[in-house]
């Protein structure tokens, strides 16, 4: 299967997919950026393209590799209700392809290296009492994944996906919701402190459906994970939610989309990050299109960040555009900033000292995204592996 998207046109004897100074004016729309299913197609990332410079590039260099030598392994474990489908899709079984289209060189591979990519297909009418659980544990080396989740009409569903273990895993996952369907997908990053991990989540919302889509990252060297969302349909929902936890020398990023392409759609985008130790970093860009035919629109992005040490540093950059004069309301925020000293002065007040006050801070100003989740084993598996977090540095 292959298509490809054609970027705009640029200065001759520049190439349409890097952001060098001088060569042309930047694609700054998400939708407009250059996409395909051939690796050729791509340049390998320098840095200095639009969508890499936030991204440590020398550490991340072996996921560019269209390698098939060394590939490692990843055990997958799937428990499910037994009225979800599971099949394997190969190059141009649908919906294989439906919604995803590579839009840089990682995920391109993982399209072509993945050729039998697994479905989890939630029927139409059906509600899954309880959640899809897919554990993914790395044994080393680089794996490629491709994954469609698919919710046909009218369903109800939890897919989870919890990665473990160490690998240099690139993956796609492709989320199709169809007509009045919901949909909750939660990935959570609990990767060894060695791991290497690039994602790219591409989803379209179709009419009257809503998807949650929420994005929870804690471990791993270097992890990215960039959701996609297209409401494409009248009366589509998406909620966006994230959360990550950046302790020393962890590099934690999520480049986030949302395209309201379909009429009285509505979307809420909230991300919170903390951050603790030398050289701990997080990266948020938040994009969010209004399209033309997107009449009554209602959206909302912000972005949260608690630098708990010195060396910490959180980018935080939120982007709006909207291309019709007809919406609700539309508006981002972006805040990052160290302890509320009149929270601590209040609890300390009443009695509390002062590691416990500033660990209650953390977990109210995390608490909020956590218990959007709505699977209450996870959400106690989450306020655990946050006090963990917090026990590692004394909170200074």
């Amino acid at each position: 299967m292959s298509s490809v998207t054609q970027a705009p046109v640029t200065v001759p004897g520049a190439k349409g997919h890097t952001d060098g100074a001088g060569a042309f004016v930047p694609v700054q729309t998400r939708s407009e950026r250059f996409t395909s299913y051939d690796p050729a197609e791509f340049d390998v990332p320098t840095g200095r393209e639009v969508n890499w410079k936030h991204t440590p590039i020398d550490r991340i260099r072996s996921l560019f590799a269209d390698d098939t030598g060394r590939h490692g392994v990843m055990e997958v474990d799937v428990r499910a209700p037994g009225e979800l489908v599971q099949e394997r899709l190969r190059h141009g079984t649908a919906p294989r392809g439906e919604v995803f289209r590579p839009e840089d060189l990682p995920s391109a591979i993982a399209w072509k290296q993945e050729t039998e990519a697994p479905l989890l297909r939630i029927p139409a009418g059906v509600e899954l009492t309880q959640p899809v659980l897919v554990d993914l544990r790395g044994t080393g080396g680089l794996a490629h994944a491709h994954v469609v989740v698919e919710a046909q009409a009218n369903s109800h569903a939890t897919v989870v996906f919890r990665h473990r273990g160490t690998a240099e895993h690139v993956q796609n996952v492709e989320i199709i919701v169809r007509d009045g369907a919901h949909l909750t997908l939660v990935t959570v990053q609990e990767w060894d402190d060695d791991a290497v991990h690039a994602a790219c989540h591409q989803a379209r919302v179709d009419r009257d459906a809503t998807l949650r889509h929420v994005v929870v990252s804690f471990g791993g060297a270097v992890v990215r994970v960039n959701p996609s969302v297209e409401l494409a349909g009248t009366g589509a929902r998406g909620e966006l939610y994230g959360l990550s936890y950046s302790d020393a020398g962890q590099h934690l990023e999520s480049q986030v989309y949302l395209h309201h392409k379909g009429g009285e759609t509505s979307g809420d985008v909230l991300y919170k990050g903390a951050l603790q130790g030398a050289e701990a970093r997080s990266v948020w860009i938040g994009d969010v299109l209004i399209g033309p035919d997107a009449v009554g629109t209602d959206s909302y992005e912000a972005n949260r960040n608690l630098v708990l040490t010195d060396g910490a540093r959180a980018e935080s950059i939120p982007n709006l555009e909207i291309e019709t004069g007809d919406i609700r309301g539309a508006g981002h925020a972006s805040a990052t900033g160290r302890f509320d000293d009149e929270q601590l002065f209040y609890l300390q007040a009443r009695g509390i000292p002062e590691d416990e006050a500033r660990r209650l801070v953390v977990l109210g100003f995390l608490a909020e995204v956590v218990q959007k989740i709505g699977v209450p084993e996870l959400e106690g598996a989450l306020f655990a592996a946050i006090e963990e977090e917090l026990a590692r540095e004394v909170v200074r």
